[in-house]
């Protein structure tokens, strides 16, 4: 007769078992409610499907749709049921490679020929209908070489492959629903009729297995969740983040391109270069206010250089290499070694330090074609880089006020929600067990100061040392990681930096590598898409624009215009012989904080009419008092 068995459940209590249970069975004894709702256990810290049979005490928590983990099992389920659908629709398409990802999930398929907007539609539809059928998700297990032979024999060459490379004495996982099967780790939903809402979004181009010199295969994607209000939501959030796509915005605002002659580099066009210079300026400050001397380092260092801190090991696929005179040359993919060989001209005292270096460092990275979006991933960029030498000592002190800093910074943009994150060590590193840890220890506790919440992100540190990323949260809901921190204990020792301590002896500084808002490029992206081109008026290339109800007020208004750049700010005046409510459409299109009208009445009265950019009539005013006006809300 088996034993009985305790199952601790995560508010502390424990149910009793007579024998062996499974997952499913513990939540029809907890309650129908919970049964209902599960979709997969969590038995010991082990996600598991709910026909999971536990054969010993364990802890146990189920997973419904309200868990952590319940949208990812969601959407994989999803996944699974799209292969399934596309499968039956078009018999003779090959299933690859069906990951989820951030919002939803993707499959990749290879078939004769390309999927259309109408078999989108078909396969959404079929979808709905093995939904119906409510099939029961069975898993099982087979030998490596069993399962190739399964897969061939039904014409999944892709698959097969894919099983051919797992090390033989390692068992597969497959997981089946009605007559379809794929290879899977799982866990998934117990049947299919736990998966209700969901929409399939589009098709693009995908290489097997990422490699270009492959197949072209086509890869749909599509999103899943636990509610339709929140698959409406998020459909809003999308319909809202194409409004405000910074590369339409781009064009229509008249602030950059870019070109097929010149991928991933930018083209800046007077507004645009006027928004990034608000914003470079601004930061310009933040350094001198905070103690950073700015530094400027070249763009090409020699192959040596770059071998000496590692990155020709561990990053040469991304960089642009060249030669002159039988040596070798990299553009720089970051500012760092440049900004030590600067630390090393001259004797440093531990009295220099800390020593805060800041640039606004061009870099270039050899990304993808594919990876490319506009502003957001360039391979061309300049970075708001800095570097701080410090003691060991100084590292705490030093982190915990750059959070703060940055805080003010990301306030000033209009960014108040700021997720934290620490990226613990990689497999691929540098350096020794001993510095990694002081590293991560410094990181965490800095933020433990700061009194934010924050999550550890295992092996997604640099290979030279652990950082905090930050990210923050846009108007509508987006995450974007901009700002870092990273204790690096192993860039400065390779290239030889020292100083002199208070004992006479010389030691290595530590060097925290620090980025506030990142790709100069990307953050603008992120704030052009933040304000929808909106920007406020501190930000905005141009501030005013003064319109002349007629040919009588033409001298009158540039005279406003000039009374108003002489204040400091960016005004132009628009004499065209246009009707003037042709001329405020139009610049209410180009989203100007401000425009004044000035008529007869308003020549007369040395006085100006003003609308907002929201359209409101704030009447006529004296130019002094909307001078006034300004300065307040630029923060003059």
């Amino acid at each position: 007769m088996a034993s009985s068995l305790n199952i601790k459940l995560p508010d502390g209590t424990v149910k009793g078992f007579p024998g062996p249970v499974t997952v499913a069975e513990v939540a029809l004894a907890i309650g129908p409610g919970l049964a209902k709702a599960a979709l997969a256990g969590k038995v010991n810290g082990r996600l598991v499907d709910t026909s999971f049979r536990i054969e010993s005490d364990a802890e146990l928590a189920i997973v419904t749709p309200k868990s952590p983990e319940g949208l990812d099992i969601l959407r994989h389920s999803t996944s699974h049921l799209m292969a399934q659908a596309v499968q039956e629709l078009f018999p003779g398409a090959q299933v690859t490679i069906g990951p989820v990802i951030e919002s939803g999930f993707y499959y990749d398929f290879a078939y004769k020929r390309p999927f259309t907007p109408e078999d989108l539609a078909a396969i959404e539809k079929k979808m709905a209908e093995i939904v119906r059928r409510d099939l029961p998700v069975h898993r099982r297990e087979m030998a490596r070489d069993e399962a190739v032979a399964l897969f061939r024999s039904i014409g999944e060459n892709y698959k097969a492959e894919i099983i051919a490379s797992i090390p033989q004495d390692q068992s597969i996982s497959l997981y089946g629903q009605g007559n379809w099967i794929d290879l899977c780790r799982g866990p998934h939903v117990p049947s299919t009729g736990k998966l209700k809402v969901f929409k399939l979004m589009r098709v693009a181009g995908a290489y097997w297995r990422g490699d270009s010199r492959n197949e072209m295969l086509q890869r749909i994607y599509g999103t899943a969740w636990a509610t339709k209000e929140e698959q409406d939501a998020y459909l809003k959030m999308l319909e809202e983040a194409d409004k405000r796509d910074h590369r339409r915005l781009g064009q229509s605002l008249d602030l950059f391109h870019m070109e097929d002659e010149a991928p991933g580099m930018v083209f800046w066009h007077p507004k645009g270069w006027t928004l990034w210079q608000q914003v470079e300026q601004y930061m310009r400050r933040v350094y001198r206010e905070n103690g950073y001397q700015e530094v400027r380092g070249p763009m090409v260092l020699p192959r040596s250089l770059w071998e000496t801190t590692g990155h020709w090991e561990n990053y040469r696929e991304n960089m642009f290499v060249t030669e002159s005179e039988k040596r070798d040359y990299a553009l720089k993919p970051m500012n760092c070694p440049g900004h030590i060989l600067i630390f090393n001209k001259g004797t440093k005292s531990y009295r220099d330090l800390p020593l805060r270096f800041g640039e606004f460092g061009s870099c270039h990275r050899n990304e993808p074609s594919g990876a490319l979006h506009g502003l957001m991933r360039a391979r061309g960029f300049t970075q708001d880089d800095g570097h701080i030498f410090c003691t060991e000592e100084q590292i705490l002190p030093e982190c915990v006020a750059y959070t703060a800093l940055l805080q003010k910074v990301y306030a000033h943009f209009g960014f108040s929600d700021i997720i934290y994150k620490v990226a613990t060590r990689p497999e691929k590193r540098i350096g020794s067990d001993e510095a990694w840890d002081k590293s991560e220890q410094a990181l965490i506790e800095s933020l433990r100061r700061s009194g934010v919440e924050f999550e550890i992100s295992p092996g997604e540190g640099a290979f030279y040392g652990p950082k905090i990323e930050y990210s923050l949260k846009d108007a509508i809901g987006r995450v974007w990681q901009c700002g870092t921190m990273q204790v690096d204990f192993n860039l400065t020792a390779r290239l030889g930096a020292e100083y002199v301590a208070a004992d006479n002896t010389r030691k290595t500084p530590v060097m925290l590598h620090r980025a506030t808002i990142g790709s100069m490029e990307r953050f603008l992206g992120i704030l052009i898409e933040h304000f929808g081109g909106a920007f406020p008026l501190w930000l905005a290339p141009e501030q005013v624009v003064v319109l002349n109800v007629s040919e009588h007020q033409a001298e009158y208004a540039e005279s406003v215009a000039k009374a108003l750049r002489e204040a400091g700010f960016r005004a132009m005046a628009d004499l065209r012989n246009e009707k003037i409510s042709y001329k405020i459409r139009e610049h209410s299109l180009q989203k100007l904080p401000y425009q004044v009208v000035v008529g007869d009445k308003e020549k007369q009265a040395g006085s100006v009419a003003v609308r907002t950019r929201s359209g409101e009539d704030l009447g006529a005013m004296a130019l002094g008092d909307f001078i006034r006006r300004l300065g307040t809300e630029a923060g003059a």
